[in-house]
């Protein structure tokens, strides 16, 4: 079992988690309003691993950004997080 620190497992890291637009939806009801949530997660988790518990359709998954930069969809079962990132995330866009 790993060791614990502060309450938090030395073998996890807190991240930031954004949903925007119709996705903060899949967000806990308390944390809609802010479109966002800090997770403890594993390291070494991918996107896919993160957004998995969410229960996000992957076909409305469309724009990942880490801290900023656009994962492409082949990258995101396999790009690993660091701690303290920022994974941002947007449905489709319907434009006009």
């Amino acid at each position: 079992m790993p060791m614990m620190r502060g309450g938090a497992s030395i073998h996890s890291m807190k991240i930031t988690f954004k949903l925007f637009a119709s996705l903060t939806d899949f967000l806990p009801q308390q944390h809609r309003t802010a479109n966002q949530v800090t997770l403890e997660v594993a390291q070494g988790a991918t996107i896919l691993q993160i957004i998995e518990p969410f229960g996000l359709p992957e076909k409305i998954v469309d724009l990942v950004l880490i801290n900023g930069k656009f994962i492409a969809p082949e990258d995101r079962a396999t790009l690993a997080l660091q701690p303290d990132d920022v994974l941002a995330i947007w449905p489709p866009i319907a434009g006009g």
